[in-house]
């Protein structure tokens, strides 16, 4: 038998390198916010590729624009600019806030946009003087070397030790960045809500202290906005709920819609920190990605989607916490990036229910389940929701005293 006679979880065993493990299921459909496998089975998609999926699935105005630009014209070189590219661009600048001293950078990926902020910070300790980075404990800023560097995970760093020695990881806590940041820190990198260990929100004052700290001393405050931003949070960015404005701000995930862009938004000075050739992306800010990007925010915007994940995020939190589950401690996060607190390590058990019932979740750390489902949904997402994860928490089995 040859590699292209086999098909579904089968085929990918024997052709994906194993970076992501066993795959759990052959998705091959989706409308809306649900999806379907090779067996026609329907799953309530409540992870949207992991904060991706903004508009749902196959949404009627992303189909069409996609199919139009991609009819039209589907990529040129960064010799040239293109119209969709332009005013994303353009949009971008206005909706957070840097209007027009601001500059963007157009990547694949989050990891790429980082990438790209860090090179910027760089630029600007070369230019000051300033040799160190500060990132958070518990941050999560990609899988890239420069962008791991950044991750202060260890089961990520260390198969690839040494990392750029400049970042150091500090508690995620006033006093630590007291301490942290001084005349010698060029840029502080930090996420509004830290999703890959368990959605914790960070305060808003310490979101407030980090820009007075980097202001007072000269330093870049970078903020992923690559899984909280184009109002996942019911707001089109995080760091807006803290009242503040940073130098620079990285997105993707949602931006897309489920075409991959990237993006690095640079405010004031830090705009005009790149020269020719000191950066670049052969498929960044195509107009085929461009264009999905620009109808992704026309459709957050004209549907009021923005209001809709705050309503229903307050409505999954509610809803959640009156289940009445034991091993339910609380709900986290903000909007549609909501953590579930267990009371006992349970978590991949219950995604693993959940997944049998129809439902998709995920488990970021043992005791946290995550829920980030399309900006998208209704009272009737919500109640399917709430009594399928009821189902799976029941279950779940639960330690009992010796």
């Amino acid at each position: 038998m040859t590699v292209s006679e086999l098909s579904g979880i089968e085929l990918g065993q024997a052709t994906l390198m194993n970076n992501y493990g066993s795959a759990q299921l052959t998705l091959v459909a989706g409308k809306g916010c649900y999806v379907w496998d090779e067996d026609g089975k329907r799953y309530l998609d409540f992870l949207s590729g992991i904060a991706v999926n903004a508009l749902g699935h196959a949404h009627p105005a992303l189909v069409k624009a996609v199919s139009e630009q991609v009819a039209t014209l589907a990529h040129v070189s960064n010799f040239f600019v293109t119209p969709p590219q332009l005013d994303l661009a353009a949009r971008l600048l206005d909706l957070s806030g840097a209007g027009g001293a601001g500059r963007v950078f157009f990547a694949n990926s989050g990891a790429e946009a980082n990438e790209a902020a860090l090179k910027l910070a760089l630029l600007h300790g070369r230019a000051t003087g300033k040799t160190k980075m500060v990132a958070l404990e518990g941050c999560f800023h990609g899988r890239t070397m420069g962008s791991l560097s950044l991750t202060s995970n260890k089961a990520h760093r260390d198969p690839f030790e040494p990392l750029f020695d400049y970042v150091s990881h500090v508690p995620p806590t006033v006093r630590a960045l007291r301490e942290a940041i001084d005349d010698d820190v060029a840029a502080v990198f930090l996420e509004p809500i830290q999703g890959e260990v368990g959605v914790i929100p960070l305060p808003d004052e310490l979101l407030v202290e980090a820009r007075e700290l980097t202001s007072m001393h000269g330093a870049l405050l970078v903020i992923d906005e690559v899984q909280t931003g184009v109002g996942r949070l019911g707001d089109w960015f995080g760091y807006q709920q803290a009242g503040i404005t940073p130098d620079i701000i990285t997105l993707a995930k949602g931006l897309g819609g489920g075409l991959a862009i990237g993006a690095c938004v640079a405010f004031e000075a830090a705009a005009n920190l790149f020269y020719p050739g000191s950066h670049g992306s052969t498929f960044g800010g195509n107009p085929l990605a461009s264009e999905a990007a620009l109808t992704v925010l026309d459709t957050i915007e004209n549907d009021g989607l923005l209001e809709n994940a705050a309503l229903r995020g307050e409505q999954l939190k509610a809803g959640i916490e009156t289940l009445g589950s034991p091993l339910v401690r609380g709900v986290r996060g903000r909007g549609l990036l909501l953590g579930v607190t267990l009371t006992e390590p349970v978590a991949k058990e219950i995604v693993a229910k959940a997944l049998e019932l129809g439902l998709i979740i995920n488990a970021p750390r043992p005791d946290v389940v995550r829920v980030a489902p399309p900006l998208i949904i209704g009272d009737a997402q919500v109640e399917e929701f709430l009594s399928l994860f009821s189902e799976a928490l029941s279950l779940t089995g639960t330690s009992t005293p010796e």
